[in-house]
């Protein structure tokens, strides 16, 4: 610890996180947790519990559609917690519509099946996507739109400029007629603002470059914005999905479509429900949807959990997203500087790391694999187990981002769409089945994310059960169960 205070002087400047830590973490260190799978979910402070049961306990909250004094006073809740949300963004309700989903999937669903696909559009996407941005492909394909990758290339697992460009380009010429209007005619475009496998930050001015081009941009910000800010009114892109308990842990089942309303207003929806029409009639068959946020609400909202996050956004923003970033971001270096230097006692690596090595342009989120002495990768089931016992929280497996994973484990076109593997497939039964046809020794990583509650002592102990767990050791393999999801 003492060389890396040395490395990072600066450190000192982030003490208002330790004494956060204990007085509203305390449970991490009384129930002996060592938590890094922040990516996965953020942890909630004991304010915003007591915050949501004081406000329960005060009010009578009832469906916010009508205009009882109960319906009134939920309705008002809802609409403060939007205007926080553009707050936080630092946007108006003006130019954001704030659309409460589910989560990120649902936003992006939202998106997805609403947008005007057709032969003259296309879809274009970096490979390092969530599944829930890749899964946009079926809606268009559907529609008879182009689908586009925009590859990833390297060790460090990013997508170049030049890429991005090509892909811009080969779909409908879009830098043609169709994309110098600026309509979004071309298409949508999409990707993280940060990796959730390889802890990559794409660059934000991709987001100008396709918008030139012609086409909309949804932005998964998902796993960027708990530890980063984002300016809505420096980076404008047309759709922007996010979960807020990835930010700050509670409450969960509640996440964000914010949408540009020029761009709102092109999209069509395939259905209506409860609260997202004007007017319907069963026997004229017909039905006039709601043009602003509420058109895309399906019916009622979680009007007890949404004024949660208004809570929420205020304890982040009361705590400063740039102090969690700085922490983070030395964290996340020293974690990197040690998982690096970490050696066999004959001089062989102990760690594979996939993304970059230093902290430039990239997150607070770190995938790798172990190796045992003989430079075989450690079953992540293995290590899912003995971090387990050891009270230590983080993820394992593909993490639900087919593109990097792939590239990180060397999986090519031509083994994906081999003719083994489409013979084979259709009788697939397991991700075990999968990883045997594709040639894998393993199923997925190990990941370690680092927020808010973090702390030197979090790296350590991690660090600590590396060395004592796989420093030339054979992990025992015995016992492990079946992979059936990734």
């Amino acid at each position: 610890m003492s060389d890396f205070h040395a490395t990072y002087p600066e450190y000192a400047t982030t003490a208002r996180l330790d004494a956060l830590r204990a007085a509203e973490y305390s449970y991490l260190d009384e129930g002996g947790h060592v938590y890094l799978d922040y990516t996965g979910a953020g942890l909630s402070a004991q304010s915003q519990l007591l915050a949501h049961t004081a406000r329960l306990r005060a009010g009578c909250y009832g469906n916010p559609h009508s205009d009882n004094p109960t319906s009134s006073a939920s309705t008002r809740l809802v609409e403060q917690a939007r205007e926080a949300v553009l707050r936080f963004f630092n946007t108006t309700a003006a130019e954001y519509a704030v659309i409460f989903t589910p989560n990120a999937t649902g936003a992006c669903r939202l998106v997805a099946e609403a947008y005007p696909w057709g032969p003259q559009t296309s879809f274009v996407l970096t490979a390092d996507n969530h599944n829930s941005v890749h899964g946009i492909r079926e809606y268009a394909q559907a529609r008879g739109a182009q689908v586009t990758y925009a590859a990833l290339s390297g060790a460090d697992l990013r997508t170049s400029d030049t890429d991005v460009t090509v892909a811009l380009c080969q779909s409908h010429g879009a830098w043609g007629a169709r994309g110098a209007s600026g309509s979004g005619s071309s298409g949508l475009f999409a990707y993280p603002a940060q990796s959730n496998f390889s802890g990559v930050q794409h660059p934000l001015r991709w987001v100008r470059q396709a918008q030139a081009a012609g086409y909309n941009v949804l932005l998964d910000a998902a796993a960027f914005v708990g530890t980063n800010p984002l300016d809505l009114s420096a980076i404008r892109p047309e759709f922007v999905a996010l979960s807020w308990y990835k930010v700050f842990g509670f409450p969960t089942g509640v996440g964000c479509l914010l949408a540009r309303r020029d761009a709102l207003a092109r999209l069509r929806r395939p259905w209506f429900s409860g609260g997202t029409i004007m007017a319907a009639s069963a026997q004229g068959g017909w039905h006039r949807m709601l043009g602003d946020e509420a058109g895309f609400e399906d019916g009622t909202v979680n009007f007890l959990s949404i004024p949660d996050v208004t809570t929420g956004i205020d304890w982040i923003s009361g705590i400063g997203v740039d102090l969690i970033h700085r922490r983070v971001s030395m964290l996340t270096g020293w974690l990197l500087e040690c998982i690096g230097r970490m050696r066999h006692s004959f001089g062989e690596p102990m760690v594979r790391l996939y993304g970059p090595p230093t902290v430039e342009a990239r997150g607070a989120t770190v995938a790798l694999n172990f190796l045992d002495p003989e430079g075989r990768v450690v079953d992540e089931r293995a290590v899912g187990r003995d971090a387990a016992a050891a009270g230590i929280s983080l993820r394992t497996g593909c993490f639900c981002n087919p593109g990097a994973g792939e590239r990180a484990f060397g999986l090519t076109r031509e083994v994906l769409r081999g003719q083994r593997l489409l013979d084979l497939g259709p009788r697939m039964s397991s991700v075990d089945d999968y990883l045997s046809l594709v040639g894998l020794p393993t199923g997925g990583a190990v990941r370690v994310s680092l927020g808010v509650a973090s702390t030197l002592a979090d790296v350590e102990a991690f660090l600590d059960f590396a060395e004592r767990s796989y420093r030339d050791r054979w992990p025992d393999l015995a016992g492990l169960a079946a992979r059936h999801v990734c």
